[in-house]
């Protein structure tokens, strides 16, 4: 990483750790570090998402069990009862990514958590539009902290061959609390009381993520040095791993203009950020409108619950597929986000072809757009992969969500009230969003290999896509392409500077994943 044609940073806080070895571990002890930091984190983060999903989306469900009759929702206004958690997920996008770099992420996420269980459970008191807008605006500035700060997490304790797997295993809670709202939607559904189904949805969940947040705070740590589910020396071997074969330290930084002012030059900030811009259009209409859709093909509103459950275990089976194969190949990411929105393209056009088909097949059309949401973890696997610096990367994240709310809040005005139930100019925006991202992508693609082909030109070495470049004066190792790190971690004695917080421009032999 330290190298003579490395330009320095401008400052750092605290002093740099010492010259230290990782020291010689062969692959069974990396193996046993790495399930123990596995076990710790993962399945927290998983959880995490799983809640963060069903309380944004339980709204679909609810609103074919008397939400949209007892807030007397009328023309458009259920759209815009859809779109305006993302005003307010927009709204707070920026200024938490700024906080998650500064604060105790896990007790920032804690707090945040805590916030959006209350704001859940409020939902089940609102009886107009007013109140709904109202709370689902402050449940998307309670939401917007979660992903920026799973991915900030991700990157904090993984190498780069490991977070795209890692990445894929966690946003895949997305599509299993899919599945599990839908089920508890087909039980809460049976309820007939003075309450109404929909305000149980809201009242059940809200009391279980209020009870998850003592689970975050207690149980994640809030960076390596503070994990004591690790003994000293394993966590300065933690420490270590993700200097040399991840995207670098994250503790001790500041915020750096120059590292902000680096990503909106960088080409690549705008091409990802259109990407996810045209990937979120079909997810804001398909996540809010999807059992008004399914009833629409002359199914009850219980079966309409059930029917989603196959569709989130394919949306499911499909991040954690893609996410394994990202991390196993490394030129794989973009051809895969390409390759993941093909059915979505076809089934959108089958759809939009229902009057002239069975209702089986325009069925079999909505179960196709259920790979789409897996392209959202590819792309952020790009960011916390080839994206080098701690402010260059948490702009470019929040970059990311703003597209992200962009696209949330455009998708569900394409589902026009007047088009009900089949909804024609919505599916056409589908398919046209996604036939662009399969171009895109592989435009992407291209320009990604170009940047590795000049910087191997410029440097006069090979460099490495599974490192953070020239290592151990300078230097170049590479890790083991889904494995530990052992043989990287053992040749390289690492200097003060190797911890220091640079960006991918600025570090010697760092090569993009493709």
């Amino acid at each position: 990483m330290a190298s003579p044609t490395q330009d320095e940073p401008d400052a750092t806080v605290g002093d740099a750790p010492p010259p230290t070895s990782s020291g010689n571990i062969d692959d069974a002890t990396a193996r046993r570090i790495l399930r123990k930091i596995d076990y710790a984190i993962i399945p927290i983060l998983f959880l995490t998402y799983v809640f963060n999903f069903m309380d944004k989306t339980i709204l679909s469900s609810a609103s074919v069990f008397g939400l949209k009759e007892d807030t007397h929702l009328v023309g458009q206004n259920y759209s815009w009862v859809s779109s305006v958690f993302y005003f307010g997920y927009f709204f707070w996008t920026y200024p938490t990514t700024l906080l998650i770099a500064r604060l105790p992420v896990a007790k920032y996420v804690a707090v945040n958590t805590f916030f959006w269980g209350a704001v859940v459970a409020l939902t089940a008191a609102c009886s107009s539009y007013g109140g709904l807008i109202t709370v689902r605006f402050l449940l998307g500035v309670a939401e917007a902290t979660t992903t920026p700060a799973l991915m900030f997490i991700t990157s904090t304790w993984y190498t780069r061959d490991e977070i795209p797997t890692r990445t894929g295993i966690w946003f895949a809670g997305n599509s299993v609390g899919g599945l599990i709202a839908s089920l508890l939607a087909y039980g809460v559904g049976h309820i007939v009381d003075n309450v109404h189904p929909w305000r149980w949805m809201y009242i059940i969940l809200g009391i279980i993520t209020f009870l998850w947040t003592f689970i975050i705070f207690f149980f994640v740590p809030d960076n390596i040095s503070t994990a004591k589910f690790l003994t000293s020396e394993e966590r300065q071997w933690a420490t270590d791993r993700v200097v040399i074969s991840g995207t670098g330290r994250t503790e001790q930084t500041v915020w750096r203009w120059d590292q902000m002012l680096e990503c909106l030059q960088d080409p690549k900030t705008w091409l990802i950020w259109i990407i996810a811009l045209l990937c979120q259009i079909p997810n804001g209409g398909t996540q809010n409108f999807a059992n008004l859709v399914i009833k629409s093909f002359g199914f009850t509103s219980l079966e309409s619950t059930l029917i989603n459950i196959p569709y989130s275990l394919i949306s499911a089976a499909s991040i954690f597929v893609t996410g394994w194969l990202a991390g196993r190949f490394r030129s794989m990411n973009c051809i895969l986000a390409a390759l993941v929105v093909i059915p979505p393209v076809v089934g959108s056009a089958l759809i939009v072809s229902r009057k002239s088909i069975p209702h089986g097949v325009s069925l079999f059309g909505y179960f196709l757009i259920s790979t789409g949401p897996s392209a959202l973890p590819l792309l952020l696997s790009l960011v916390q992969t080839n994206f080098r610096g701690v402010t260059k990367k948490m702009t470019m994240t929040a970059l990311i969500f703003i597209a992200y709310c962009a696209g949330n809040i455009a998708g569900p005005q394409f589902f026009k009230s007047s088009e009900a139930p089949h909804y024609w100019t919505a599916f056409r925006a589908i398919m046209i969003c996604y036939a662009l991202v399969v171009v895109l992508a592989v435009v992407l693609r291209v320009y990604l290999q170009m940047l590795n082909k000049k910087r191997e030109r410029d440097e006069g070495i090979v460099g490495s896509s599974g490192t953070s470049g020239a290592v151990g004066g300078g230097k170049v190792v590479d890790a083991t392409v889904g494995g530990h790190g052992t043989e990287a971690m053992n040749a390289v004695q690492l200097q003060p500077e190797d911890y220091e917080d640079t960006t991918d421009w600025k570090t010697f032999g760092f090569r993009y994943r493709l």
